[in-house]
Protein backbone atom coordinates (compact mmCIF):
# COMPACT_ATOMS: atom_id res chain seq x y z
CA UNK A 1 0.00 0.00 0.00
CA UNK A 2 1.20 3.49 -0.80
CA UNK A 3 -1.49 6.02 0.07
CA UNK A 4 -5.27 5.61 0.14
CA UNK A 5 -7.48 8.64 0.68
CA UNK A 6 -10.92 7.52 1.86
CA UNK A 7 -13.21 10.57 1.63
CA UNK A 8 -16.67 10.35 3.18
CA UNK A 9 -19.14 12.94 1.89
CA UNK A 10 -21.19 12.77 5.07
CA UNK A 11 -24.83 11.90 4.19
CA UNK A 12 -24.47 11.82 0.38
CA UNK A 13 -27.08 9.18 -0.42
CA UNK A 14 -28.06 8.28 -3.98
CA UNK A 15 -31.47 6.65 -3.56
CA UNK A 16 -33.61 4.75 -1.07
CA UNK A 17 -32.55 1.26 0.01
CA UNK A 18 -35.11 -1.54 -0.42
CA UNK A 19 -35.82 -1.43 3.34
CA UNK A 20 -36.08 2.38 3.50
CA UNK A 21 -39.82 2.29 4.26
CA UNK A 22 -39.10 0.41 7.49
CA UNK A 23 -37.00 3.41 8.55
CA UNK A 24 -39.62 5.93 7.46
CA UNK A 25 -37.61 6.92 4.39
CA UNK A 26 -39.48 5.56 1.37
CA UNK A 27 -38.48 7.42 -1.77
CA UNK A 28 -35.57 9.35 -0.25
CA UNK A 29 -32.85 10.42 -2.67
CA UNK A 30 -30.29 12.99 -1.55
CA UNK A 31 -28.61 13.27 -4.96
CA UNK A 32 -31.90 13.74 -6.82
CA UNK A 33 -33.01 16.49 -4.43
CA UNK A 34 -29.76 18.35 -5.07
CA UNK A 35 -30.09 17.95 -8.83
CA UNK A 36 -33.63 19.39 -8.77
CA UNK A 37 -32.29 22.71 -7.50
CA UNK A 38 -30.71 23.42 -10.88
CA UNK A 39 -27.53 24.50 -9.09
CA UNK A 40 -25.69 21.18 -9.04
CA UNK A 41 -22.55 21.43 -11.16
CA UNK A 42 -20.41 18.31 -10.70
CA UNK A 43 -18.72 17.51 -14.04
CA UNK A 44 -15.76 15.77 -12.43
CA UNK A 45 -17.89 13.40 -10.36
CA UNK A 46 -19.99 12.68 -13.43
CA UNK A 47 -16.84 11.96 -15.44
CA UNK A 48 -15.70 9.63 -12.65
CA UNK A 49 -18.88 7.61 -13.21
CA UNK A 50 -21.42 8.93 -10.69
CA UNK A 51 -24.17 9.06 -13.31
CA UNK A 52 -23.32 5.51 -14.48
CA UNK A 53 -24.01 3.95 -11.06
CA UNK A 54 -26.93 1.50 -10.85
CA UNK A 55 -30.16 3.31 -10.05
CA UNK A 56 -28.87 6.84 -10.71
CA UNK A 57 -31.23 8.39 -13.26
CA UNK A 58 -30.96 12.10 -12.47
CA UNK A 59 -27.47 12.58 -13.94
CA UNK A 60 -26.04 12.02 -17.43
CA UNK A 61 -23.89 8.98 -18.06
CA UNK A 62 -20.38 9.16 -19.46
CA UNK A 63 -19.00 6.85 -22.13
CA UNK A 64 -15.48 6.99 -20.73
CA UNK A 65 -15.55 7.05 -16.92
CA UNK A 66 -12.25 7.83 -15.23
CA UNK A 67 -12.61 5.37 -12.36
CA UNK A 68 -14.37 2.44 -10.79
CA UNK A 69 -17.96 3.19 -9.80
CA UNK A 70 -20.75 1.42 -7.95
CA UNK A 71 -23.11 1.71 -5.02
CA UNK A 72 -23.12 0.28 -1.52
CA UNK A 73 -26.07 -0.93 0.54
CA UNK A 74 -25.86 -0.61 4.30
CA UNK A 75 -26.03 -3.99 5.99
CA UNK A 76 -26.07 -2.68 9.56
CA UNK A 77 -29.33 -2.00 11.40
CA UNK A 78 -29.11 1.76 11.35
CA UNK A 79 -28.59 4.96 9.40
CA UNK A 80 -26.35 7.01 11.64
CA UNK A 81 -22.81 8.33 11.36
CA UNK A 82 -21.19 5.95 13.83
CA UNK A 83 -22.65 2.73 12.43
CA UNK A 84 -22.03 3.90 8.84
CA UNK A 85 -18.36 4.65 9.42
CA UNK A 86 -17.84 1.48 11.43
CA UNK A 87 -19.26 -0.55 8.54
CA UNK A 88 -16.97 1.20 6.06
CA UNK A 89 -14.14 0.07 8.34
CA UNK A 90 -15.34 -3.54 8.49
CA UNK A 91 -17.88 -3.83 11.34
CA UNK A 92 -21.52 -4.77 10.68
CA UNK A 93 -23.80 -3.73 13.57
CA UNK A 94 -26.64 -6.23 13.93
CA UNK A 95 -28.45 -4.17 16.56
CA UNK A 96 -29.37 -0.51 16.17
CA UNK A 97 -27.96 1.92 18.67
CA UNK A 98 -30.58 3.18 21.16
CA UNK A 99 -32.64 6.27 20.36
CA UNK A 100 -34.85 8.36 22.63
CA UNK A 101 -37.86 9.84 20.82
CA UNK A 102 -39.43 10.78 24.17
CA UNK A 103 -36.27 11.99 25.89
CA UNK A 104 -33.92 10.25 28.30
CA UNK A 105 -35.24 8.30 31.30
CA UNK A 106 -34.51 9.18 34.90
CA UNK A 107 -32.12 6.24 35.22
CA UNK A 108 -29.86 8.23 32.87
CA UNK A 109 -30.62 11.77 34.01
CA UNK A 110 -30.50 11.23 37.77
CA UNK A 111 -26.85 10.07 37.91
CA UNK A 112 -25.97 12.76 35.36
CA UNK A 113 -27.46 15.49 37.55
CA UNK A 114 -25.74 14.09 40.61
CA UNK A 115 -22.32 13.88 38.95
CA UNK A 116 -22.46 17.35 37.32
CA UNK A 117 -24.32 19.21 40.06
CA UNK A 118 -26.57 20.75 37.40
CA UNK A 119 -30.18 20.22 36.39
CA UNK A 120 -31.23 19.71 32.75
CA UNK A 121 -33.48 21.55 30.33
CA UNK A 122 -35.32 20.32 27.21
CA UNK A 123 -34.72 16.52 27.30
CA UNK A 124 -36.43 15.77 23.99
CA UNK A 125 -35.56 15.49 20.30
CA UNK A 126 -34.76 18.97 18.99
CA UNK A 127 -33.05 20.81 16.17
CA UNK A 128 -29.75 22.04 17.57
CA UNK A 129 -30.33 25.65 16.58
CA UNK A 130 -33.95 25.70 17.73
CA UNK A 131 -33.23 24.19 21.14
CA UNK A 132 -30.76 26.90 22.09
CA UNK A 133 -33.21 29.59 21.00
CA UNK A 134 -35.93 27.97 23.11
CA UNK A 135 -33.84 27.27 26.23
CA UNK A 136 -30.73 29.45 25.93
CA UNK A 137 -32.05 32.28 28.09
CA UNK A 138 -33.17 29.90 30.86
CA UNK A 139 -29.80 28.15 30.68
CA UNK A 140 -27.96 31.45 31.12
CA UNK A 141 -30.16 32.40 34.08
CA UNK A 142 -29.99 29.06 35.90
CA UNK A 143 -26.84 27.30 34.72
CA UNK A 144 -28.94 24.22 33.90
CA UNK A 145 -27.61 22.23 30.95
CA UNK A 146 -29.58 21.92 27.71
CA UNK A 147 -29.79 18.17 27.13
CA UNK A 148 -31.44 16.97 23.95
CA UNK A 149 -31.37 14.23 21.32
CA UNK A 150 -32.52 13.64 17.73
CA UNK A 151 -33.60 10.65 15.69
CA UNK A 152 -29.96 9.57 15.88
CA UNK A 153 -28.39 7.74 18.79
CA UNK A 154 -27.03 10.86 20.46
CA UNK A 155 -26.97 12.57 23.87
CA UNK A 156 -26.24 16.23 23.19
CA UNK A 157 -25.34 18.88 25.77
CA UNK A 158 -25.58 22.53 24.77
CA UNK A 159 -24.11 25.25 26.98
CA UNK A 160 -23.13 28.89 26.57
CA UNK A 161 -19.36 29.31 26.66
CA UNK A 162 -19.68 32.20 29.16
CA UNK A 163 -21.74 30.03 31.52
CA UNK A 164 -19.94 26.71 31.09
CA UNK A 165 -16.34 26.93 29.83
CA UNK A 166 -15.67 24.59 26.91
CA UNK A 167 -13.35 22.30 28.86
CA UNK A 168 -15.96 21.99 31.61
CA UNK A 169 -18.57 21.07 29.01
CA UNK A 170 -16.25 18.40 27.68
CA UNK A 171 -15.90 17.01 31.21
CA UNK A 172 -19.69 16.85 31.53
CA UNK A 173 -19.74 14.89 28.25
CA UNK A 174 -17.14 12.46 29.61
CA UNK A 175 -19.38 11.97 32.65
CA UNK A 176 -22.35 11.26 30.38
CA UNK A 177 -20.27 8.89 28.26
CA UNK A 178 -19.48 6.78 31.35
CA UNK A 179 -23.18 6.64 32.25
CA UNK A 180 -24.39 5.85 28.74
CA UNK A 181 -23.29 2.24 28.40
CA UNK A 182 -25.04 -1.11 28.06
CA UNK A 183 -28.65 -0.70 26.95
CA UNK A 184 -28.15 3.07 27.00
CA UNK A 185 -24.93 2.93 24.97
CA UNK A 186 -25.70 5.76 22.53
CA UNK A 187 -23.44 6.19 19.55
CA UNK A 188 -22.26 9.66 20.49
CA UNK A 189 -22.29 12.13 23.33
CA UNK A 190 -21.89 15.55 21.73
CA UNK A 191 -20.75 18.84 23.25
CA UNK A 192 -22.61 21.74 21.59
CA UNK A 193 -21.18 25.03 22.90
CA UNK A 194 -22.70 28.31 21.78
CA UNK A 195 -22.24 32.04 22.27
CA UNK A 196 -24.26 35.24 21.85
CA UNK A 197 -27.34 36.73 23.45
CA UNK A 198 -31.01 35.65 23.47
CA UNK A 199 -32.36 36.02 19.97
CA UNK A 200 -28.92 35.79 18.37
CA UNK A 201 -27.26 32.66 19.75
CA UNK A 202 -24.60 31.04 17.54
CA UNK A 203 -23.12 27.56 17.84
CA UNK A 204 -19.33 27.61 17.86
CA UNK A 205 -16.73 25.40 16.20
CA UNK A 206 -15.87 23.84 19.58
CA UNK A 207 -18.27 20.94 19.06
CA UNK A 208 -16.75 17.67 20.23
CA UNK A 209 -18.05 14.09 19.90
CA UNK A 210 -17.44 11.39 22.49
CA UNK A 211 -18.20 8.14 20.69
CA UNK A 212 -18.95 4.65 21.78
CA UNK A 213 -15.83 2.53 21.33
CA UNK A 214 -15.93 0.12 18.38
CA UNK A 215 -16.86 -3.38 19.59
CA UNK A 216 -14.01 -5.03 17.69
CA UNK A 217 -10.93 -4.20 15.65
CA UNK A 218 -11.44 -2.23 12.48
CA UNK A 219 -9.54 -1.54 9.26
CA UNK A 220 -7.89 1.36 11.09
CA UNK A 221 -6.43 -0.94 13.76
CA UNK A 222 -5.10 -3.32 11.13
CA UNK A 223 -3.36 -0.55 9.20
CA UNK A 224 -1.77 0.87 12.35
CA UNK A 225 -0.65 -2.59 13.51
CA UNK A 226 0.99 -3.12 10.10
CA UNK A 227 3.26 -0.19 10.82
CA UNK A 228 1.56 2.17 8.40
CA UNK A 229 0.15 5.64 8.89
CA UNK A 230 -3.57 5.92 9.67
CA UNK A 231 -4.63 9.56 9.57
CA UNK A 232 -8.04 10.93 10.52
CA UNK A 233 -9.38 14.22 9.16
CA UNK A 234 -12.51 15.81 10.63
CA UNK A 235 -14.54 13.79 13.13
CA UNK A 236 -12.92 10.43 12.30
CA UNK A 237 -11.03 10.47 15.63
CA UNK A 238 -14.30 10.93 17.53
CA UNK A 239 -16.24 8.30 15.53
CA UNK A 240 -13.64 5.63 16.32
CA UNK A 241 -12.88 6.94 19.83
CA UNK A 242 -9.27 7.36 18.71
CA UNK A 243 -8.76 3.66 17.97
CA UNK A 244 -6.36 2.80 15.15
CA UNK A 245 -5.21 6.32 14.34
CA UNK A 246 -1.58 7.39 14.25
CA UNK A 247 -2.42 11.05 13.61
CA UNK A 248 -5.55 13.18 13.44
CA UNK A 249 -6.75 16.70 12.83
CA UNK A 250 -10.19 18.22 13.37
CA UNK A 251 -11.91 20.46 10.83
CA UNK A 252 -14.39 23.30 11.19
CA UNK A 253 -16.04 23.01 7.76
CA UNK A 254 -15.90 21.21 4.45
CA UNK A 255 -13.43 23.81 3.17
CA UNK A 256 -11.23 23.29 6.23
CA UNK A 257 -11.38 19.51 5.82
CA UNK A 258 -10.49 19.72 2.13
CA UNK A 259 -7.58 22.00 2.99
CA UNK A 260 -6.26 19.45 5.49
CA UNK A 261 -6.70 16.66 2.94
CA UNK A 262 -4.77 18.61 0.31
CA UNK A 263 -2.00 19.17 2.86
CA UNK A 264 -1.75 15.41 3.45
CA UNK A 265 -1.72 14.80 -0.31
CA UNK A 266 1.48 16.86 -0.40
CA UNK A 267 3.06 14.79 2.41
CA UNK A 268 4.94 11.54 2.01
CA UNK A 269 3.40 8.66 3.95
CA UNK A 270 2.28 5.08 3.41
CA UNK A 271 -1.17 4.10 4.63
CA UNK A 272 -4.65 5.52 4.94
CA UNK A 273 -5.98 9.07 5.20
CA UNK A 274 -9.63 8.77 6.32
CA UNK A 275 -11.58 12.01 5.76
CA UNK A 276 -15.06 13.09 6.86
CA UNK A 277 -16.61 16.20 5.30
CA UNK A 278 -19.45 16.99 7.68
CA UNK A 279 -21.12 20.10 6.26
CA UNK A 280 -23.19 18.08 3.79
CA UNK A 281 -24.98 16.48 6.74
CA UNK A 282 -24.76 18.99 9.58
CA UNK A 283 -25.23 22.26 7.71
CA UNK A 284 -27.38 21.27 4.72
CA UNK A 285 -28.94 17.82 5.10
CA UNK A 286 -30.52 18.14 8.54
CA UNK A 287 -31.59 21.71 7.79
CA UNK A 288 -33.20 20.51 4.56
CA UNK A 289 -31.26 23.05 2.54
CA UNK A 290 -31.16 21.42 -0.89
CA UNK A 291 -29.68 24.49 -2.56
CA UNK A 292 -26.86 24.71 -0.02
CA UNK A 293 -26.21 20.97 -0.36
CA UNK A 294 -26.02 21.25 -4.15
CA UNK A 295 -23.58 24.13 -3.90
CA UNK A 296 -21.42 22.24 -1.39
CA UNK A 297 -21.24 19.25 -3.73
CA UNK A 298 -20.28 21.61 -6.55
CA UNK A 299 -17.51 23.10 -4.40
CA UNK A 300 -16.16 19.62 -3.65
CA UNK A 301 -16.29 18.77 -7.35
CA UNK A 302 -14.34 21.92 -8.24
CA UNK A 303 -11.71 21.06 -5.59
CA UNK A 304 -11.28 17.46 -6.76
CA UNK A 305 -9.05 17.91 -9.87
CA UNK A 306 -6.40 19.85 -7.95
CA UNK A 307 -6.38 17.20 -5.25
CA UNK A 308 -6.07 14.37 -7.79
CA UNK A 309 -3.14 16.14 -9.41
CA UNK A 310 -1.19 15.71 -6.16
CA UNK A 311 -1.56 11.91 -6.16
CA UNK A 312 1.36 9.68 -7.07
CA UNK A 313 1.38 6.64 -9.33
CA UNK A 314 0.51 4.23 -6.50
CA UNK A 315 -2.08 6.42 -4.75
CA UNK A 316 -5.83 5.87 -4.71
CA UNK A 317 -8.82 7.95 -3.65
CA UNK A 318 -12.13 6.42 -2.61
CA UNK A 319 -15.19 8.68 -2.46
CA UNK A 320 -18.27 7.40 -0.64
CA UNK A 321 -20.73 8.25 2.15
CA UNK A 322 -22.03 6.87 5.45
CA UNK A 323 -25.83 7.25 5.03
CA UNK A 324 -28.25 9.68 3.40
CA UNK A 325 -29.82 12.93 4.63
CA UNK A 326 -32.15 13.93 1.83
CA UNK A 327 -32.60 17.73 1.93
CA UNK A 328 -35.82 17.36 -0.04
CA UNK A 329 -37.37 14.83 2.35
CA UNK A 330 -39.52 17.10 4.48
CA UNK A 331 -41.40 14.48 6.53
CA UNK A 332 -38.47 14.57 8.98
CA UNK A 333 -35.13 16.32 9.42
CA UNK A 334 -33.35 13.05 10.13
CA UNK A 335 -30.91 10.87 8.20
CA UNK A 336 -32.37 8.79 5.40
CA UNK A 337 -31.77 5.11 4.65
CA UNK A 338 -30.09 5.18 1.22
CA UNK A 339 -27.55 3.58 -1.02
CA UNK A 340 -24.26 5.47 -1.05
CA UNK A 341 -21.94 5.98 -4.02
CA UNK A 342 -18.56 4.37 -4.47
CA UNK A 343 -16.06 6.11 -6.75
CA UNK A 344 -12.45 4.87 -6.93
CA UNK A 345 -9.87 7.02 -8.70
CA UNK A 346 -6.14 6.85 -9.28
CA UNK A 347 -3.53 6.62 -11.99
CA UNK A 348 -3.52 2.81 -11.88
CA UNK A 349 -7.26 2.34 -11.41
CA UNK A 350 -8.91 0.64 -14.40
CA UNK A 351 -12.43 2.02 -15.01
CA UNK A 352 -15.18 -0.52 -14.39
CA UNK A 353 -18.72 -0.87 -13.08
CA UNK A 354 -18.56 -2.48 -9.64
CA UNK A 355 -22.35 -2.84 -9.56
CA UNK A 356 -24.23 -2.97 -6.27
CA UNK A 357 -22.46 -4.29 -3.17
CA UNK A 358 -24.48 -5.56 -0.22
CA UNK A 359 -22.38 -3.98 2.51
CA UNK A 360 -20.24 -0.92 3.19
CA UNK A 361 -17.57 -3.40 4.35
CA UNK A 362 -16.67 -3.77 0.66
CA UNK A 363 -14.55 -0.65 1.18
CA UNK A 364 -12.54 -2.18 4.03
CA UNK A 365 -12.07 -5.39 2.05
CA UNK A 366 -10.89 -3.46 -1.00
CA UNK A 367 -8.31 -1.51 0.98
CA UNK A 368 -7.02 -4.71 2.61
CA UNK A 369 -6.62 -6.35 -0.81
CA UNK A 370 -4.35 -3.51 -1.85
CA UNK A 371 -1.95 -4.72 0.78
CA UNK A 372 -0.89 -3.72 4.26
CA UNK A 373 2.79 -4.47 4.18
CA UNK A 374 4.88 -1.74 5.82
CA UNK A 375 7.38 0.06 3.60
Amino acid sequence: MKRVFLIVLDSFGIGALPDAAAFGDAGANTLASCQKTGKLHIPNLIQAGLGNIDGVTCLPKTENPTGMYGRLAEQSAGKDTTIGHWELAGIVSQQPLPTYPHGFPEEVLQPFRQATGRDVLANAPWSGTQVIEAYGKAHMETGDLIVYTSADSVFQIAAHEDVVPVEQLYEYCRIARKILVGKHGVGRVIARPFTGAPGSFTRTANRHDFSLEPPEKTLLDEIKQAGLSCIGVGKIYDIFAGHGLTEHVYSESNAHGMSHTMRYAKKDFSGLCFVNLVDFDMVYGHRRDALGYARALSEFDAWLPGFLSELGQEDTVIITADHGCDPGYTQTTDHTREYVPLLVLGKKIMPQNLGTKDSFTFVADMVKQWGAEPR
